[in-house]
């Protein structure tokens, strides 16, 4: 199964840090991003569930709740924190699912059926594939999916930055262009016409036909 945007993101049940959870009961009427390692006690993994840890109130922000996922027992995420929080200062508090029968990473399209079922015995190489972000809605879609090779750390300012676009673009009808950053103009959606975009936003700027641009809305 490949999954899409719009996709409905795969229920499952499993262990974590935190106790054991059913995902879709867990996301409730949150937003919620699940990010994926390929192996516990590896270099880049831990820098980004430090940094995940550090910005976790960011998220707490906009209603997005975080969860790990390495395809290793949960004992062992437990003894990972230690080295997360002695790399960079920062507790995680999040939970990490345990994947050592690798049925999420199945489930979520990261790793083949032929993958067998069982983490022992595999190394971070054969588990690669297993470095994607999900941002999942309320509505239990799929709203974004990356997915970064072992030697790139994922820039999680990026993903709150998408976050912010997403949630904005979902309760208005605008879009957000290249590089934008709230707070900065808007595209409004071609679905609207001028008249109605008049009504909604007031003054826009029309850069092309079908460019125009107003005032990021708040209201």
């Amino acid at each position: 199964m490949t999954l899409r945007i719009n996709d409905t993101a795969p229920d499952f049940a499993a262990d974590t840090t935190e106790g054991p959870i059913q995902f879709h009961a867990w996301i409730g009427d949150s937003w919620a991003v699940l990010f994926s390692h390929p192996k516990n006690f590896t270099p880049i993994c831990t820098t980004e569930l430090g940094m995940m840890a550090g910005i976790k109130g960011e998220f707490d922000k906009r209603n997005v709740k975080i969860i790990g996922i390495s395809v290793d027992p949960v004992e062992s995420h437990h003894k990972w924190k230690a080295d997360i929080q002695t790399a960079t200062g920062h507790n995680v508090t999040y939970p990490m699912i345990g994947d050592s029968e690798l049925k999420v990473a199945k489930l979520y399209d990261m790793l083949p059926a032929s993958a067998g079922d069982t983490s022992e015995g595999r190394t971070p190489a054969d588990n690669q594939t297993v470095r994607s972000v999900f941002l999942i809605g309320p509505d239990k879609k799929v709203k974004l999916t990356l997915t970064y090779p072992m030697t790139t750390g994922r820039n999680f300012q990026e993903i709150l930055r998408a976050i912010d676009s997403i949630q904005l673009t979902a309760k208005f009808p605008v879009a957000t262009p290249a590089d934008w950053k709230p707070g900065e103009d808007v595209v409004i959606a071609g679905s609207v016409s001028d008249e109605d975009a008049t009504k909604r936003f007031g003054l826009f700027e029309r850069v092309l036909p079908y460019l125009r641009k107003t005032k990021q809305p708040t209201a």
